[in-house]
Parts: structure tokens; C-alpha cells; sequence
């Protein structure tokens, strides 16, 4: 309800007349329910501009027990990935006039526990977490305590079976092994080991079974960090030995860029045709990939997608609490382009 410039309060009955319509059926368009006509529809939304007439969608959300608002903990909302998965939690949340409150762990337990008691004080419906890294069994039991519907989304809790999207990232790594030894290379480092969650476990131990798999015994691994940089004086070791690498595969885009400046450095040439020099493959498909030089040959982890499918899935938890937990994963894309 609003009261116009005449201070007469204007309400949905209002609307209503103006629109031509029953009340009940201007309250379906504030709900966006699909029995209404597109052109009933538009008649009512003109109705609402022309009186100024503003939805109390508060009070219509404590009547459902529902704020219309979810939290989404991220734990580095400085990497280019999880902004585009942000835009896809956002596209499932913007159909069902849904809010994001977005936070950043930094990578500390702490920090995320803090971040959880104040969305909870927010009376947030759901939680979409990647779990920071250190996070074990008593954050599930917080969000058990709290009765927060959540989901977790790229990183799971060891041990926990809930409701989880993740990628494929297996499949994605086998893939470009795979396609690297076509072009026949076939002595192989991953670049950007990091055993600290299990989307970078998933990752290396893709890596070193997709190399057993193809017989591939002269591949190396090297060690990353949290802030995706990597050991820049074992790659140069490597490249130094008398049977220096042919490609590597990297953890993510941003440390295939940096790999590549490396060699840029060295002067080593890069290719992605045989013979023409050292491949470079990365993961994420990051904006940047495709603009570097040579563009980024690089395993497509689609956040967007994921970033959706979490949406989606913490409502229907949100919808049914009771439902049995859901794993959905994404099928990674191997993207070839100039450096592999």
C-alpha cells in the first residue's frame, strides 16, 4: 500500500478497478503466478505505475515465514570464478525474486562461522558455501544446529553426504591429457598441486590417474598455493633437465597465464600445433583465456552453470527440507585454442 500525492493511500483493491481486474487476480501478477495472461498482466503492472502503488513484499514474506533472501559464502570473491558463478546463482534468484547476500570467507574457518551467525541474524531462508578450506564436520553441524537449508557448491565437507554441485574436473583432465598425447606429447607437468579441499584433490588425482591410464610415467607435479601462484624455480628445474616437459596442465586459468609468462620469459615457444613447441593448458575458462596470447587452450568448469544449479537445488531443499540430499555434476569442456 502507498499513498499518493493527494496522501489518499492507495491499495491492491485500487489496482484492481484501475487494472480492470478482480482483486485476486492482481495479487497472481504480484506473485508472478503463471495463470495470469501476459496482456492481464501488463494491464495490472501499468495500473501499479500509474497510482504509485509499491508491493509490501516484507510483509508478504513474513506471512510465507520467508524473507525472500539467501546467503552465498564464497572463499575468494577476488577470483574472476566466482564472480560469473555469482551471476548465475543470480539469474535462478532473479526468476523467483530472490536476494543474494554475498560474503567472502578468505579461506578462514573463522571467518565463515562468524559470516553464517550474521546471515542467520538476517533471517536468510538458505546458504549456497564453498566451503573454506580447514572447514570439517562442525560446520555441518552449525548449519544443522541453525536449521538452515544450505548447499554446497565446488568444495564438500569430508565425510558429509548433503546437498552438493561440483564439476566433473576428472573428466575435464583426462580429456586434455588425452589430447595432448594425440599430439605427441607425452612427457607432462601439472602445475599447481594443492591437496588442501577436495575440488584440488579431485583435480590432481585426475590427473594421475588420466597419466596411468594413457602409460604416461614421465609426468611431474608441482606444488601451488592458495592464492593460485605455484613454485616458478621447479618448473625452471625442469625445463633445465636433460628431459625437460612438453605441457603442462595447470589448477586453474590464472596460473596457466603466469606459467606462460614464465616461459615467454625463457623463451620458450609455445603451440598448439606438433613440433611447434610447449602447450599450456588451464582450467576455468576464465574471460582472460581467450584474450591472452597465444589464447589460452583451457578446460571449460562452466561456474555460470554451476552457479545456477546451486540456485536451483537450494530451492527445491528449501521448498521440501525433508527431500533425500542431491550430488549434480557438471560435465566439464575442453576449449582448444592456440596454446596446446
Amino acid at each position: 500500500m502507498k499513498s499518493d500525492q493527494s496522501g489518499v493511500s492507495v491499495n491492491l483493491l485500487d489496482v484492481a478497478r484501475e487494472a480492470g481486474v478482480s482483486r485476486a487476480t492482481a495479487s497472481l501478477v504480484l506473485r508472478n503466478s503463471p495463470l495470469v495472461a501476459a496482456a492481464t498482466r501488463e494491464k495490472v503492472q501499468a495500473a501499479m505505475q500509474s497510482l504509485g502503488y509499491i508491493y509490501n513484499r516484507g510483509a508478504a514474506n513474513l506471512r510465507q515465514n520467508r524473507t525472500g533472501t539467501i546467503g552465498l559464502v564464497l572463499s575468494n570473491i577476488a577470483n574472476p570464478f566466482f564472480s560469473t558463478l555469482t551471476a548465475g546463482v543470480e539469474e535462478v534468484n532473479d526468476a523467483q525474486e530472490i536476494v543474494s547476500f554475498i560474503a567472502n570467507s578468505g579461506e578462514s574457518p573463522e571467518r565463515q562461522a562468524k559470516q553464517i551467525q550474521r546471515l542467520r541474524e538476517h533471517n536468510i531462508d538458505g546458504l549456497i558455501i564453498c566451503p573454506a578450506i580447514g572447514s570439517d564436520s562442525a560446520l555441518i553441524a552449525e548449519l544443522d544446529r541453525l536449521g538452515l537449508p544450505f548447499v554446497q557448491v565446488l568444495r564438500e565437507v569430508p565425510g558429509v553426504q548433503r546437498d552438493y554441485v561440483t564439476v566433473d574436473y576428472a573428466a575435464g583432465i583426462d580429456a586434455a591429457l588425452a589430447y595432448l598425447v594425440s599430439t605427441g606429447r607425452r612427457r607432462v607437468v601439472y602445475v599447481g598441486n594443492m591437496e588442501t579441499h577436495s575440488a584440488a584433490l579431485a583435480r590432481v588425482q585426475g590427473f594421475r590417474e588420466a597419466a596411468a591410464r594413457l602409460g604416461l610415467l614421465d609426468v611431474a607435479i608441482i606444488d601451488g598455493t592458495r592464492d593460485s601462484r605455484y613454485d616458478e624455480r621447479k618448473v625452471d628445474a625442469l625445463l633445465d633437465s636433460p628431459g625437460p616437459p612438453e605441457a603442462a596442465i595447470c589448477y586453474n586459468d590464472i596460473m596457466a597465464l603466469a606459467l606462460m609468462n614464465q616461459l615467454r620469459r625463457r623463451g620458450v615457444v609455445m603451440g598448439n600445433h606438433v613440433g611447434s613447441g610447449f602447450a599450456v593448458i588451464g582450467m576455468d575458462d576464465l574471460p582472460a583465456a581467450s584474450a591472452s596470447y597465444p589464447a589460452l587452450t583451457t578446460i571449460a568448469t562452466m561456474p555460470r552453470l554451476v552457479g545456477a544449479a546451486a540456485a536451483r537445488l537450494l530451492q527445491k531443499r528449501m521448498t521440501r527440507p525433508a527431500r533425500r540430499e542431491e550430488r549434480q555434476v557438471i560435465v566439464p569442456e575442453l576449449i582448444l585454442r592456440e596454446s596446446a
